[in-house]
């Protein structure tokens, strides 16, 4: 049998680098797509809206946009091809590996593809671009779904231990964070770049520019880490959809979903409106997006090693449930701001909390569920339950973003569209109300009782 090299704290920062590179890019999608593909531009942020009259903004059914069903439609599609491809990553017998090999694979062509979704669409047909954005956004999804879901797959298997387990959540919460909030310096990086490539051209400059930046922060890990020297990992036998039903027939991943579905609700409306909020509500600049950003991560990068230290002792569900409730605490704050550079720092520094929290544990959770499935069926199907996961925080995501454009589609006043103040208010507290919900979902998750019998189970097996 070969001898496995062990797993370093960092061999798992390594690994980390390539969630920077992913989270940049979907932050680029998430905070900025709606952004400058709906809204109107006012005289303090002229780039809002900078491409909407490239597709359709008029509500086509039910006050649903075009845009809001075509986002909503690209997380559902991504949501599908998920398990798709954890079972693809999970029956997989190539010489690099189960997962490797397709993180490899798909890291440039996901960096090409978001540069695509800010330049192609922009033909004279109205029509053209409602398809091509279409097209090239699940095109985006698909290739995210080829590229995370194996990825996803490692933090539990390099997670050989509660330590490396709560370790890596750390790192890679540290490296998402960091890459999303890059992203939000998107309005920053292409002003410098306006006298060089005019206002629309400075936008797709400054995604090119990322977006590589990213693929580089894909590749390093997917060509650094040698998957057979450190994971002794055999191919599934269980076909992708039967492996899917298995994985939500667990009863406590079950309870856990539950919950994630609901926050990742909420959180997209957050994040999705947060743009708005900053500049619509507080009467911010959105130059102003960037710095905000870098003060919620500097706080919560400095609350990282308390959690990471608090989780074992306290457990991950006390810690967790703190974060939901905070977490609305933040939205709730946001629904009643005024106006002042002042609202951003308070909701900044509050949403630290949570993020810290909420970056962190949640990982660390499904890595201990899929943990426990092995050991207790000599089977591993990580990439399946992290895939599940995905597969239903993603359908949040799609609701969250047709509820969003839905309750912020633009009002005909005067004469003129717009969007009012309460509209995006009124985000806000749908996504407390939901938060609210997904705290009180998650007690039902039962952590004692999965730690427990993963000690027992690996006590028994070293006898």
């Amino acid at each position: 049998m070969k001898q496995l090299k062990p797993i370093t704290n960092k061999l798992l920062w390594i690994f980390a680098i390539g969630q920077f590179g992913w989270s940049l890019l979907s932050g680029i999608i998430t905070n900025w797509m709606v952004y400058y593909y709906t809204g109107t531009p006012d005289a303090q942020n002229p780039n809002t809206g900078i491409f909407a009259s490239m597709v359709t903004q008029n509500p086509i059914v039910l006050k649903l946009t075009l845009f809001g069903l075509v986002m909503a439609v690209g997380r559902i599609f991504d949501a599908v091809t998920d398990p798709l491809i954890a079972g693809w990553s999970d029956r997989s017998a190539f010489k690099g590996g189960r997962r490797i090999p397709f993180m490899r694979a798909i890291a440039i062509p996901f960096a090409l593809i978001t540069i695509a979704l800010f330049t192609v669409p922009q033909t004279a047909n109205v029509v053209v671009n409602d398809v091509l954005l279409f097209v090239i956004l699940m095109l985006f999804y698909l290739f995210m779904t080829i590229f995370c879901t194996p990825y996803n797959a490692l933090i539990a298997e390099l997670g050989d231990t509660q330590e490396h387990r709560i370790n890596v959540s750390t790192y890679i919460s540290f490296t998402f964070i960091a890459g999303t909030s890059i992203s939000f310096m998107l309005p920053n990086v292409a002003g410098m770049l306006e006298g060089f490539a005019g206002q629309a051209g400075s936008i797709r400059l400054a995604v090119a520019i990322m977006a590589t930046v990213a693929c580089i922060a894909m590749l390093i890990p997917s060509f650094y880490i040698k998957e057979r020297d450190y994971i002794d990992s055999k191919p599934s036998e269980t076909p992708a959809f039967s492996s899917l039903l298995k994985t939500f027939k667990n009863r406590q991943f079950r309870r856990f979903v539950y919950s994630d579905v609901i926050y990742f609700f909420a959180l997209t409306l957050f994040q999705t409106g947060l743009a708005f909020y900053e500049t619509k509500l507080m009467g911010i600049e959105d130059t102003w997006t960037f710095p905000l950003t870098a003060t919620m991560t500097f706080v919560s990068v400095l609350l990282y090693p308390v959690v990471n230290k608090l989780a074992p002792k306290l457990g991950k569900k006390k810690l967790i449930v703190t974060g939901f409730f905070t977490y609305a605490f933040v939205f709730l704050i946001t629904s009643i701001c005024g106006k002042g550079l002042y609202w951003g720092f308070i909701v900044a520094i509050c949403a630290a909390v949570p993020q810290a929290i909420l970056g962190i544990l949640p990982q660390a959770c499904v890595a201990d569920v899929a943990e426990l499935n092995r050991l207790e069926t000599g089977e591993d199907r990580s990439g399946m339950f992290f895939a599940a996961r995905t597969f239903a925080f993603k359908m949040g995501q799609a609701i969250a973003m047709v509820v969003f454009t839905s309750i912020t589609a633009a009002k005909v006043i005067d004469g003129v569209e717009t969007v009012l103040p309460g509209q995006y208010r009124a985000t806000a507290v749908v996504a407390t109300v939901t938060c609210l919900i997904g705290a009180c979902l998650f007690l039902l998750y039962n952590e004692k009782m999965i730690l427990s019998k993963i000690e027992a189970l690996k006590a028994q097996k070293a006898e």
